[in-house]
Parts: structure tokens; sequence; C-alpha cells
């Protein structure tokens, strides 16, 4: 009995430490990069057509350690140009900024240009995006007209029935969800208006 104690209570102690553990890797720490100005208009614009977090596209980038140690090769085969980079302080995961380290050191690769080649492959979603975020902007225009129709139609009903009619209330509530959806469509659209302007040469680092 005591013996079987003691291998539980080893086990919750086991189990304690790699939980701290856990815990220690996802706190937040401050990292500083000298990035191209491309490159940081790019993290900006993924994170937000993703809905995500920088720090969580960093943790994305960092756990794919292969590819981290594929790009940190071709770094070293690549001759660096000489571009302007912009000094920015990023919040990411204690274990993220840990690999990042790593594969910089393993490889005698610059961390910078690690996160920036790294940032390059993300290149295609940012195209994705930009193709979607026109779609986004023609579909709100049709919206927007569907939701004038709709009001028309709720105050030509409202002359006819009264503001106490049961139909009226539940149109009335209907219209209210609808124009929800569009404003919560035109904030995004809003929010992505980087994406209009992203240069993809300006990411060449």
């Amino acid at each position: 009995m005591a013996k079987e104690n003691e291998i539980k209570r080893k086990e919750k102690g086991s189990l304690t430490k790699a939980f701290t553990s856990d815990l220690k890797n996802r706190q937040s720490v401050r990292a500083t990069f000298r990035l191209t100005k491309g490159c940081i208009e790019a993290i900006s614009i993924v994170a937000n057509q993703m809905g995500i977090k920088q720090k969580s596209l960093f943790d994305h980038m960092a756990d794919d350690i292969e590819n981290l140690k594929s790009i940190a090769r071709e770094i070293k085969q690549m001759k660096t140009k000489k571009q302007s980079r912009i000094q920015k302080t990023f919040v990411i995961s204690r274990k993220s900024l840990a690999s990042l380290d790593e594969i910089s050191n393993m490889f005698n690769a610059p961390i910078d240009r690690l996160v920036e080649h790294s940032i390059q492959r993300l290149l295609p979603i940012i195209k994705k995006e930009r193709t979607k975020h026109e779609i986004r902007k023609e579909f709100l225009i049709k919206i927007k007209k569907h939701f004038q129709q709709g009001e028309k139609m709720l105050n030509d009903v409202r002359k006819q029935l009264g503001n106490d009619d049961q139909i009226i209330n539940k149109f009335a509530m209907l219209m209210s969800r609808y124009e929800a959806i569009k404003e919560n469509l035109e904030s995004f659209i809003d929010r992505s208006k980087d994406i209009e302007t992203f240069d993809i040469d300006n990411m060449n680092p």
C-alpha cells in the first residue's frame, strides 16, 4: 500500500512539473526583431485575416521545427540584400522565442532573417485573402442594397399594420440581426484595407 501511494505521489509530482513547465513555455515575453516594412505589414495582415493574435502566428511558425530548419539552410546559401529594416517588438511565447533562438544558433542563421523568410512563406495566404477581400466588398454592396429594401418593406408594412402588430415585431427583430451582420462585415472589411495596398515585392528579405 505504501509503495502504491509512493508511485501515485511521484506520478502526481511528475504531472505537476510538466504542467508548470508547459505554463512557463506559454508565458508571453517581448522579442525585438529588425524586419523589413513588408514583413511587419504581412504579420499584421495574416493575423487579422485569420482572426488570431500575432503571438499565435509566431507560435504556429515556431512549432514547425522542420520548416524552420529548412528555412535556416536556405538562408545560409543566400546573400543578404541591403534593405531598410525597422526595429519592431512583438509579444510572443517563451517557447516560440526559444525555438527561434535554437534554430538560429544551430544553423548560424540570423534570427531576424529566419522570421522574415518564415513570414514570406505565408504570402500565398495573403494572395488568397486579397481575392476574398474583393469578393467580400462586392458582397457587402449587395447586402446593403438588400438591407435597404428590407427596411423599406418593414416601413411599408408598419404603416398598414401598426407598430404593435406581432408580425412587425418579428420582422423588426430580423432586420436588427441583419443589420448587426452587415455592420460586422463592414468592420472586418475596414480592418482589412491594408491588404489592398500591400506590396508583395517589399517582402523580399
